[in-house]
């Protein structure tokens, strides 16, 4: 294939990635957007095997299609078979695929650099080497990372951060270690050297992401998902391919502006979330609200369908509750019986409810929610103090007061949804457990807070058969 058509493929494959994050902004073009991901990807592997046909002995390209092969059938058997609870753990191991795959791909051509283009060995380029060194890195520390961020996901280990004692200046001094083993590569071409910086990288990973709880999860997945972009980007520029570069810096850039939305949506700073590592079940409730021990207004699936009926508003906050118990597609049915009864129905989505960005929204589309009562919470939150009800599904931290009013919580400052400004709030809980930052809801308390201690969907079907 001539240099002009790959380029001319590989141009129309980065233009159909950018149309498809274009496409995923919204959920309706969002399935759109997908395909025109995969129709891109399709003609970048494509060039790829078309390029290598001639200078490539048959074997190894039958084992390069193998591998797509078992690569394309694993992914598409964890497409159709991971529930949508599981979609965030799916998302960190997809990332730590990434990241590993960077680092061997680094450490192939550093080992046959003539096959890469990149010089002989002993004598490769010092732009390659510097370049091969970043990708492994970045690539490790993505990897382990994203290793761990699946762990806690998973509930293998607690979500709660884990700190030691100077825990910033050993990660500095390992910055500072990395920084002189690249600089020592680059000058002695040593595998040694490579192994330790690779070895160490991956120890990075698990310092940097250990400390952060599952309320800033969010966060870890989208930076996570920019890592793995951007050492894909590296590994692209030292093999001098124009399909990596772009796409690793389109997921690179995409995931880093993700991160900085998702941190605006908590009111926090990057650095503040990587450093500082709240959001674990940590006994923090003495300084969260100082509820002491007042009771709670605790009702049934009866009570909560007859203050439903007799509403003519009603704004349902979905959480992590609500995928947990897979109660969806119940809600709907829920939604569409209000609205039979001419109760005006909507939702209320907080950026980061859930365990990753959108996790709400999905699981909403999935159960075939319109789209036109889905919202913001800039958009929805002056609308509280005019609904009737609000009706919030295991959404925990994302509707505490204490964001507000308390300076002492953890979460002071971070936007929250003003459900307590509704006439009633049902609350559906399974206990009064705290959320991800571990601090108790002053909401539970309020007057106006009807708690319903249930399975969400469990108690979500007992009120469609109350009605």
């Amino acid at each position: 294939m001539s240099p002009n058509i790959e380029a001319l493929l590989y141009l129309v494959a980065a233009t159909l990635f950018i149309v498809a994050i274009r496409g995923l902004s919204s959920p309706e073009s969002a399935r759109r957007g997908n395909v025109l991901g995969m129709i891109g990807m399709g003609i970048a592997i494509a060039a790829v095997l078309i390029n290598i046909t001639s200078t490539t002995d048959p074997l190894t390209i039958g084992l390069i299609v193998v591998g797509i092969g078992i690569g394309g059938l694993a992914g598409a058997t964890f497409a159709f078979k991971v529930p949508m609870t599981s979609m965030p753990e799916t998302v960190a191991i997809l990332n730590s695929f990434g990241g590993l795959g960077a680092v061997l791909v680094s450490v192939a051509a550093f080992l046959a650099p003539a096959d890469f283009g990149l010089g002989v060995s002993g004598s490769i380029h010092a732009a390659s080497l510097f370049g091969t060194s970043l990708g492994i890195i970045i690539g490790a520390v993505t990897f382990s990372g994203s290793i761990v961020a699946f762990t806690k996901l998973q509930g293998l280990v607690s979500g709660a951060p884990v700190g030691f004692p100077l825990q910033h200046p050993l990660n500095a001094l390992l910055t500072v270690v990395l920084v002189a083993l690249i600089v020592t590569f680059c000058r002695s071409e040593s595998l040694n050297v490579l192994m330790a910086l690779t070895i160490l990288a991956l120890v990075v990973g698990v310092l940097i992401i250990i400390p952060i709880g599952g309320a800033d999860m969010p966060v870890v997945i989208s930076m996570l998902n920019s890592y793995s972009g951007w050492a894909g980007a590296l590994v692209g520029f030292t093999l001098g391919n124009t399909a990596l570069i772009v796409t690793g810096a389109i997921v690179g850039s995409s995931g880093a502006i993700l991160s900085y939305i998702m941190c605006k949506a908590m009111n926090r700073s990057f650095f503040n979330v990587i450093l500082g590592g709240f959001g674990g079940e940590v006994e923090a409730t003495a300084l969260a609200t100082g509820a002491g021990n007042q009771s709670v207004k605790q009702g049934s699936a009866e009570d909560a369908a007859f203050i439903l009926k007799s509403a003519e508003t009603v704004i349902i906050v979905p959480g992590y509750g609500l995928a947990v118990a897979q109660a969806q597609h119940a809600l709907d049915e829920m939604s569409e019986r209000l609205k039979a009864e001419g109760v005006k129905v909507k939702y209320a989505i907080h950026p980061v409810a859930g365990r990753m960005p959108g996790h709400m929204n999905v699981l909403l589309a999935e159960a075939g929610v319109s789209y036109d009562e889905v919202f913001e919470l800039d958009d929805i939150n002056s609308d509280f103090s005019s609904a009737d009800v609000a009706f919030v599904i295991g959404a925990n931290d994302v509707t505490n007061p204490a964001a507000k009013n308390n300076p002492a919580s953890p979460i002071y400052g971070m936007p929250v949804l003003d459900v307590e400004n509704a006439k009633t709030v049902l609350f559906i809980k399974r206990s009064m457990a705290s959320g991800y930052a571990g601090i108790e809801n002053e909401l539970f308390f309020r007057d106006n807070t009807l708690m319903l201690f249930s399975d969400a969907k469990k108690m979500v079907e007992g009120i469609i058969k109350a009605f």
